[in-house]
């Protein structure tokens, strides 16, 4: 690779470094991955998203975490495709269909003076059985509203798979920083969950909620879009909030609208920068 162009971009504070690779031929080592994402020696992300082309899709969207492992979905960095895509002029439709690994996802982009403003996604309904979290137990046995124990601590929880695994950890009062850095990587990679879990903190808020998210594969993040979706869920779940509500996060405010069959999250996407690694230190990466 002689050198790679990226763009920088987030929603809510949850941040990406994309590229786009339409001839579908771009190998992204997990080391080059690990290097890009990296706060200090490289550009810096919550993951990374490569842009490739999808038969039956527009766009095919492939996330890696952090650390270079493959993640399912990303609702916050699918938001930032669909701005990417659309204001680099690689489409003019403003209704798109995007797959991933969890499916063909649709966005619904809000465009104001030529540039979008916030994307609403459909991410598909929840998943509450344990085979599909991935969660170990009675396969079919879903995993609400029940008490969840780390660190000295019970919670009440919730599993929820919105395409990937979350655990939903309700709390009387705002969430606390320092839990979600303690038991936040305890609860990821609790022996319960086979592929580890991302782990939500939830309190209510007005009539919403306050959420801090930990991520699997990444740490603690201004937001997560998927987390969003499932916190919402189990906060209805729950009687907290109704079926549309907002997730307050550190990063900003995500809309979730709960329906019968699929669950819609709306928020804004922003462009940071663009730019290009060397291409010597692309090679020292290896």
């Amino acid at each position: 690779m002689d050198e790679l162009r990226f763009w920088k971009y987030h929603g809510t504070g949850n941040d990406f470094v994309m590229v786009e690779d339409l001839d579908d031929d771009m190998l992204l080592a997990p080391e080059l991955v690990s290097r890009l994402c990296d706060r200090r020696f490289g550009v810096g992300g919550d993951g990374l998203i490569r842009v490739a082309p999808a038969e039956g899709a527009d766009f095919f969207m492939d996330y890696l975490n952090a650390d270079g492992s493959v993640a399912e979905m990303c609702g916050n960095g699918i938001r930032c495709l669909g701005k990417l895509v659309y204001e680099r002029g690689l489409t003019t439709k403003t209704e798109l269909d995007v797959d991933t690994l969890t499916g063909v996802r649709h966005l619904s982009l809000r465009v104001e003076g030529g540039a979008v403003v916030s994307v609403t996604v459909g991410m598909g309904p929840p998943a509450f059985s344990r085979k599909e979290i991935p969660m170990s137990g009675p396969p079919d046995e879903p995993f609400l509203r029940r008490p969840f124990a780390v660190d000295g601590r019970t919670f009440e929880a919730s599993a929820v798979s919105m395409g990937n695994p979350h655990l939903v950890l309700l709390v009387g009062e705002e969430p606390d920083p320092a839990d979600v850095r303690r038991i936040g990587p305890l609860v990821e990679r609790h022996e319960l969950f086979p592929e580890k879990t991302n782990v939500e903190f939830v309190a209510p808020d007005g009539d919403g909620i306050a959420v801090r998210v930990w991520e699997r594969g990444v740490g603690e993040t201004m937001a997560c879009g998927t987390g969003a979706c499932a916190a919402v869920v189990a906060a209805n779940e729950a009687g907290l909030v109704g079926r549309v509500a907002q997730a307050r996060f550190p990063g900003g405010v995500l809309q979730v609208e709960r329906r019968d069959d699929d669950v819609l999250l709306t928020g804004p996407a922003e462009r940071v920068f663009e730019g290009i690694a060397d291409p010597a230190w692309l090679e020292a990466t290896g």
